[in-house]
């Protein structure tokens, strides 16, 4: 069984759908044992606390040059196997990278290598799709190297946009159809040894 951290900054629902299929049985392979947000506040931390996983807050603000130490740090005294950035807003680089090289994921709302990299993230990701006008979009689990969604894809689903969709209900859209889906198989893939990691 192996042991995850989820890192987020926000209300959590990728989150959830974590925590829900953990409980369903979708992932089987490990367990989230903890839940880092970037800022304290974030609804995130009621889900994790609802669900009985430790909670904490590190914050790159408040760390500064510490940061990726700092995180490291906690991941390697609660011997995390598998980090997994869901709706995480901060940028991880050195120490933690180095030391999790292969197992740390993301999900990002977008069919890589469309609308990703510096500054794409929330709703700019689907304002961005539909001002290009594409016709499909989705979202990517990708594994987490030095370049802002530039590591390996792990899976994709696409969804489709409708004419009269605006960023917020295409937003909501990819999370259902696709973030909610893909996210927890791709755990479990990673998690299970269906995909080579590095310990």
């Amino acid at each position: 069984m192996k042991n995850i951290a989820v890192l987020v900054s926000g209300g959590g629902t990728n989150l959830q759908a974590l925590i829900d299929a953990q409980n369903s049985g979708i992932i089987k392979s490990g367990r989230i044992v903890a839940v880092v947000s970037s800022k304290a506040g974030a609804y995130a931390l009621e889900r994790a606390k609802r669900a009985g996983i430790e909670t904490a807050v590190i914050s790159k603000k408040e760390e500064g040059e510490n940061y990726s130490h700092a995180m490291t740090e906690f991941m390697k005294a609660r011997h995390i196997d598998l980090i997994v950035l869901a709706g995480f807003l901060s940028i991880l680089d050195g120490e933690l990278l180095h030391e999790y090289r292969d197992r740390i994921i993301n999900i990002h709302p977008s069919l890589i290598p469309s609308f990703c990299g510096d500054g794409f993230y929330g709703l700019r990701v689907h304002q961005a799709a539909l001002d290009y006008g594409v016709k499909v979009t989705g979202a990517t689990v990708h594994f987490v190297n030095e370049i802002v969604d530039g590591g390996k894809i792990i899976m994709q689903k696409a969804v489709y946009i409708d004419p009269s969709d605006t960023a917020e209900t295409l937003q909501r859209r990819v999370m259902e159809e696709a973030e909610w889906v893909i996210l927890p198989r791709a755990v479990e893939m990673v998690c299970g040894g269906e995909l080579e990691t590095k310990n």
